[in-house]
């Protein structure tokens, strides 16, 4: 005999809704409880039947991610956390590169709100307007925007900013410019926050490798002791620009970026950055995803950041 949500249910002396939410749901339930009942799923190799379940809830058991840029490193982090806090819940992930289109972007969300029960926009780039218009087709969170009556994940910039700030500070740089990144991205625009009129802004410069080919060269007639780039990518053109030209990083110029990718550390120097928690944001997506298909208002989380200090920034020699 197969093993059935109700056998399920007994031995993990829960009810079968609960069983439920535990599997679809699990931003609802107790997370003590929910390991029981994973436990128990586990233990008795239950399988969810998706299309019963399909017929019942009328859903599909899918979900949609969109990002901006696959090639940005940060972006399949988040998917990494939205694939695994879905895996839980036995639901299917289709994901899809917007190539940095506000148009396409928002093409995607629409081919896909019928075949998903709803999409994680990930640094979305279309106007508040079109996003609520998106969201009136299927469920919609946000990872690093807000827009009124839709749920989000944050990543506080803004405190990562500040974190930064303080450690060139404390090194003795007073001489440090902000590379910008895209004039329009919610992220850009809580950097700006957390700078606080502190230091200058260059830019906007795109937010890649090219990016911060061309922010080196403008900084670099500052005459700043520290460069702070909007992202890890264009941090990395920065170093190598310097590192064309004879520019001793950190001896000469400190650099900083945003976003902690797998290369900040293997490049030479190590970058320091600030750490953001793009594998938590996944998972927190799905939750609120889930909790909006149960009817549930929308909501906004926020997740802190962390600085991670690397060889890319010391004290200036002429700071001494």
């Amino acid at each position: 005999m197969a093993v059935t949500i109700r056998d399920v249910a007994r031995q993990a002396q829960v009810s079968v809704s609960t069983v439920s939410r535990a599997l679809s749901a699990p931003g609802l339930v107790k997370e003590t409880t929910r390991q029981r009942v994973l436990d128990v799923v586990a233990g008795l190799g239950y399988q969810p039947n998706r299309a019963a379940r399909s017929l019942i809830t009328g859903r599909t058991g899918n979900l949609g991610i969109v990002v901006p840029d696959l090639e940005n490193p940060f972006y399949p982090a988040v998917l990494r956390g939205v694939q695994a806090r879905a895996g839980e819940a036995g639901t299917s992930v289709f994901f899809c590169d917007s190539r940095e289109g506000p148009e396409t972007e928002a093409e995607l969300v629409r081919t896909m709100a019928a075949q998903v029960d709803g999409v994680v926009l990930c640094s979305p780039l279309q106007s508040d307007e079109v996003i609520a218009e998106l969201a009136d087709l299927t469920p919609l969170v946000l990872i690093n925007r807000t827009v009124p009556g839709v749920s989000s994940v944050l990543m506080d910039s803004g405190s990562g900013m500040d974190q930064l700030i303080t450690h060139l500070e404390s090194l003795g740089h007073k001489d440090y410019v902000y590379l910008g990144g895209p004039a329009t991205a919610w992220s850009h625009k809580r950097r700006l926050q957390g700078l606080r009129d502190r230091a200058p802004m260059l830019g906007p410069f795109e937010p890649n490798f090219t990016g911060g080919l061309t922010a080196a060269q403008e900084a670099l007639k500052t005459g700043a002791t520290a460069f702070i780039a909007y992202n890890d990518l264009m941090a990395l053109g920065v170093l190598s620009h310097l590192a064309a030209h004879n520019v001793k990083v950190p001896g000469q110029i400190s650099v900083t970026g945003f976003d902690n990718i797998i290369y900040a550390a293997m490049c030479s120097p190590a970058l320091t950055t600030v750490a953001m928690p793009t594998e938590e944001a996944g998972k927190v997506a799905v939750d609120l995803l889930a909790a909006r298909l149960d009817g549930t208002q929308p909501e906004s989380r926020e997740l802190p950041t962390k600085l991670v200090i690397r060889a890319s920034t010391q004290k200036h020699p002429m700071l001494s």
